[in-house]
């Protein structure tokens, strides 16, 4: 195998959390408690970011809400929205373009929502479920029909739910869901040398 090729294994030891997280679009009918939602939000709460900004905002709904979450499931593609309206909980992720403190541009805010974004999967994964991030959505319809302000940028889409049968999903979904995990190696994206 080449240093540069893909693998499903892990080479050295991570932790559980980061080892069990998968991107799944099969999701169990099942609600997602009102307190597990304000875990995966207070997960948030405490990521790092450039001079503790904070610069994230979230939108989320739960099939309960059967205005907004359709108003959320409308702005993803035809690709992922055949699976996400399954999932019991959309998000919306969005970052604050300017600092609060001086009102000037905020470039690292969308580099800090990521990292947001990251700290609530893991702690999906903590309380048993499982998020899939999504692009493939309207970003102009959402800043439409989701009133967002001008002073915030959209990010991803996130599906999270408890993870359900990949049976359950059409083929060629079934298929993709149940591929291992790949990943390339450390020594493709990684140096003490330099470039």
């Amino acid at each position: 195998m080449s240093h540069s090729e893909p693998s499903s294994s892990i080479h050295y030891p991570v932790a559980e959390l980061i080892s069990e997280r998968k991107s799944v679009r099969a999701y169990l009918n099942r609600p997602i408690e009102q307190v597990k939602i304000n875990s995966l939000f207070e997960a948030v709460r405490w990521a790092p970011s450039s001079s503790n900004e904070q610069p994230w905002f979230y939108i989320y709904a739960t099939p309960d809400q059967p205005e907004l979450y359709k108003k959320i499931s409308d702005l993803l593609n035809e690709g992922n929205r055949i699976w996400a309206t399954q999932a019991p909980l959309l998000v919306v992720s969005l970052a604050r373009k300017f600092f609060k403190k001086n009102e000037k541009p905020n470039s690292h805010a969308l580099y800090d929502l990521g990292g947001a974004n990251s700290f609530l999967a893991l702690q999906a994964v903590h309380l048993g479920l499982q998020v899939r991030q999504m692009a493939g959505y309207n970003k102009a319809q959402a800043i439409e029909v989701l009133n967002i302000p001008d002073t915030f940028e959209p990010g991803v889409i996130i599906a999270i739910g408890y993870p359900g049968d990949p049976a359950a999903l059409p083929e060629s979904l079934m298929e993709r869901e149940l591929k291992p995990r790949e990943r390339f190696p450390q020594d493709s994206f990684v140096s003490n040398k330099g470039f």
